[in-house]
Order: C-alpha cells, then structure tokens, then sequence
C-alpha cells in the first residue's frame, strides 16, 4: 500500500482543488510522494483542458483593476455559474488583475503572456481550469488612460460576481456626475462616444435602410429627406453616449449632463459577460 495518511489526501485536496477519487488514485500512483502527486494531477488536467478547448463559455465575471497611469478591465470567462461563484475562479481573476496591474497589456495576447507567479498569466489560467474542471479563458481585456476614472460593476444576480463592467477617462472634478455616467453606460450600452466617431460606412448603410422603409411605408417622396434624417438621428441616440437621453433624467441627453457638469468624457467601455 501507497505511504501516505488522510492527511496528505487533505492538504493536496486544499492545495489543487482536486476531487477525492483523483487525489488518493494521484498518491498511490506517485507511491506517497506528494510532488510528484502534484505532476500527475496537473498532466491530467491538462489532458482535460485539451478535450475542453472547444466549449463555449458564456459565464463568468468582469472585472477591473487601477494602477498609477491606466484602468485595466478585462472578462474571465468560464462555462457555469457554479464555477463563476466559486472561490477559487474569483481568487483566480484577483490573481490575474494583480498581474495585469502594472503590465501594460492591451491585447488579449499580451496579457496572457504577463508573468504571474512562478509562469505567466496563460498558465496559471490554465492551471485554475484544471482544478475546476471547466474551460476558462481570459476572453477580452482593455485599458484606457486619463486624468480620473468612473467605475461601476455592476450583478445581475446577487449570488454571482460582476457580469457587467463600466470604465469612464473623463477629465473634470464632478465624480458623481461621471458614475452616474458609468451607471447610464451599463445600462444604455452605446457603441461610440459622439455622432463624430461613427464609421461613415455604418452611418450611410443605416441611412439606405431606413430611406427604403420610408419608401415601403408610403411616404411622400418629398418628405423623405426630413423623414429619414429624423431616422438617422434616433440611429445616434441608439449608438452614440453623448447623443443619448440619460438614463435619470430623459428630458437631458448625456451631452447636457456632461457638459453642465464641466466633464470631458475622453473614452469609455463597457464588457458584458457572454456578450
């Protein structure tokens, strides 16, 4: 019989995460030797990653992290809301934010390959996955600069973490007029900042369509021109932040709010977990 007690089966559980079955088949194969132990539950979990490459992940979390010069925001997904809960997912998004903080990553590629810990970002990802038996991946992450940032994160269920992040580089001294922004984002989710920043292609390519629902719905041909740049203009209310009305007040847009509170909205984004 393998030299090793319930005790050792204990702390390698607490240590991996692993199951009960898989632990105690893991020591009798490495006959006791805790290290090696380890290896043969890590190669197995990396044969599990390989079968799990292919699944879908639509859970998750969102979530945000300051350094001196930039906000990183970036999802952590995974394919359950059981494991989007769990603690070791959670330790593992506060694992990779601590790692992302002062990296300078902007692409998904760069911050995969960040050093953390003893390996990289990738690595510990991959790790974690094996440990919770699910797919995770690190599906998208940003960075934005400026003078002062709003951040709102936002639960759609109370038992989950954040599925919805905000972060706003404005320029001002109105914080809770630049939250109140971040919180009008999470729910409005515009495209762009201002009509000016609207691909021109997009914009024309919504301006055919609506001519040619104008002309299907019988209106004078001389009225088309107004018609459809009244259309073209609630297609910006739709996409463009400052174009919106805001989400406290509909008789404002967002501009006006902006604007009355002497802010200068330099950039934005928001993730949505899924989406």
């Amino acid at each position: 019989m393998a030299n090793f007690s319930l005790e050792d089966v204990k702390a390698l559980r607490e240590r991996l995460g692993t199951g009960m079955v898989d632990t105690k088949n893991a020591l009798v194969e490495a006959d006791g030797d805790i290290e090696k132990a380890v290896e043969i539950l890590r190669l197995k979990g990396a044969k599990g990653n390989a079968k799990r490459a292919d699944r879908s992940t639509s859970e998750g979390l969102v979530a945000v992290v300051e350094s001196a010069t930039a906000v990183t925001m970036f999802e952590l997904a995974c394919e359950t809301d059981f494991v989007a809960k769990n603690e070791k997912f959670i330790a593992l998004a506060d694992s990779v934010a601590q790692a992302l903080a002062d990296s300078g990553a902007e692409t998904v590629d760069a911050a995969l390959a960040t050093p953390a810990g003893t390996g990289s970002v990738a690595s510990l990802i991959e790790d974690q996955a094996a440990t919770l038996g699910e797919k995770v991946e690190l599906r998208r992450i940003v960075r934005l600069s400026g003078d002062h940032y709003a951040i709102y994160l936002h639960r759609t269920s109370k038992d989950l973490p954040p599925q919805i992040g905000v972060v706003v580089a404005y320029s001002g001294d109105d914080a809770e007029t630049a939250r109140s922004i971040a919180q009008h984002i999470s729910f409005a989710d515009p495209q762009y900042l201002s009509r000016d920043d609207v691909p021109p292609a997009e914009v024309e390519n919504e301006r055919r369509i609506v001519e040619q629902i104008s002309r299907e719905e019988g209106k004078p041909e001389a009225a088309l021109p107004k018609i459809v740049e009244g259309r073209v203009g609630a297609f910006f209310k739709q996409v463009a932040l400052l174009e919106q009305d805001y989400a406290r007040d509909n008789k404002l847009t967002v501009g006006k709010v902006v604007a009355d509170a002497k802010l200068t909205i330099n950039g934005f984004a928001r993730f949505k977990v899924g989406a």
